[in-house]
């Protein structure tokens, strides 16, 4: 056994004292349960048992978050105490598996009769720890490299109509994407293998396009294939991308599970781009479910080179503050002396405008900065699309306001006066 430890930090709510369910919460997520059992012997509990480090109670709620029938059937009522609540765990208890690992940090918490409110916040683990579980392949180095964009965001864009296109419809769009001059395209993460264009057609008739693009300029576009499936489907999905000449390959995180994901890390080494479709229903309500840090964290535990952050002033419900501090936790190490550092990929909703914003937020280029409408509908077409937004963060990189460059850019001055309207 080792003396090594991982935290979690929570917030919670309860009419208790918040300080007992804290100590509630560590021993039902390691030795213990509602009341000490035969065999839960002192030199036990000091190797296995989770131990409170901190409680900091907050503001009081005028009202429960949730609904509690345990705390109804005793008539417990409020105030509603909140407190911020750190739990330290031994290494030992999990060994190197990412499900027990998540089910100890979550579980059964959410279910606990004392809280009406419960969300996990961050995961803190050692760097010894970090190095038991699975490594992103190419994360943001890698991914550079492949795509042959060292320096600067990395461009992307999304299939649209998102799903309805033939194998060939589709080869035929990404020919004219990568004319427009992107770097990284990726499938909507509803199309995986439809009957109207299964990957085992869809993936040979793209790449080709993508092969002779390269063929005749040099540029490798970097086409992320949403494989998303049951865990060997997924497995033989990634090995056509990779006799076909592909580089990174997509996942819908919450659906396809850790283990499906940890199995596809092990078997490919293509850039995994993790699509966190679904995650609103881990975290948009403030005291349930979790928050980016500590979901990140299990995911890239799984292996993952890329994650979804969504976009700046984009068209979904998260604030530009969780934005980039989403952003932000991807480029931020799981341990000393590692560099596990993940590709951030925004969108929705994001077009050259955005660039400033985003800039001003993160103050760096290492991301994937992805626009569907931003590039597609612009006036001038794609590859105007493409520019404007190359010429967005040229000038932002250099301290240059956008209605400056825009003088001297006419694909950034349509866009401004295009997209700009939309967005008031």
């Amino acid at each position: 056994m080792t003396a090594e430890r991982f935290e979690a930090t929570y917030l919670i709510e309860t009419p208790l004292d918040p300080a007992k369910v804290a100590e509630i919460m560590a021993g039902e997520q390691s030795s213990g349960t509602f009341t000490r059992v035969a065999g839960e012997t002192d030199e036990l509990r000091s190797r296995t048992r989770a131990v409170v480090t901190a409680v900091e109670e907050l503001e009081p709620a005028q009202a429960p978050s949730l609904p509690n029938a345990w705390l109804a059937r005793r008539g417990t009522a409020g105030p509603w105490r909140r407190a911020r609540v750190a739990i330290s765990f031994p290494v030992d208890n999990v060994g190197a598996n990412l499900a027990t690992l998540a089910s100890i940090v979550a579980g059964n918490l959410y279910d606990l009769g004392e809280v009406t409110g419960l969300r996990l916040d961050t995961i803190s683990i050692p760097a010894s720890f970090r190095r038991r579980f699975q490594m992103p392949r190419q994360g943001i180095s890698g991914t550079r490299t492949l795509t042959g964009v060292m320096e600067g965001p990395m461009v992307g864009s999304i299939i649209k109509p998102n799903v309805g296109l033939s194998p060939q419809e589709t080869a035929a769009l990404v020919g004219k994407l990568c004319e427009a001059g992107l770097d990284f395209i990726k499938d909507d993460e509803i199309s995986a293998d439809p009957v109207h264009a299964p990957l085992s057609k869809r993936v040979p008739a793209v790449m080709e396009v993508v092969r002779r693009h390269q063929d005749r300029t040099g540029k490798a576009v970097m086409v992320a294939f949403n494989i998303t499936d049951e865990t060997d489907a997924m497995k033989c999905h990634a090995d056509l991308v990779a006799r076909e000449g592909g580089t990174c390959v997509m996942a819908s995180l919450n659906w396809c599970g850790f283990s499906a994901v940890e199995t596809l890390r092990r078997s490919t080494d293509l850039a995994l781009h993790g699509h966190r479709n679904g995650y609103g229903a881990l975290s948009r309500h403030p005291l349930l479910g979790i928050s980016f840090q500590a979901y990140q964290t299990l995911w890239r535990l799984a292996g993952v080179d890329h994650m979804h952050v969504h976009g700046l002033q984009g068209k979904f419900a998260q604030e530009d503050e969780e934005v980039v501090s989403s952003a932000r936790d991807c480029v931020t190490p799981l341990g000393v002396g590692l560099d596990d550092r993940v590709l951030p990929a925004f969108s929705s909703g994001q077009w050259a405008g955005t660039a400033q914003p985003t800039w001003d937020a993160i103050g760096h280029a290492d991301l994937l900065f992805m626009a569907g409408g931003g590039i597609l509908a612009h006036p001038g077409g794609p590859a105007a699309g493409v520019a404007s937004i190359r010429q967005a963060w040229e000038a932002v990189a250099a301290g240059q306001s956008l209605a400056e460059a825009a003088t001297t850019h006419p694909e950034l001055r349509q866009a401004l006066d295009f997209f700009g309207k939309l967005a008031k």
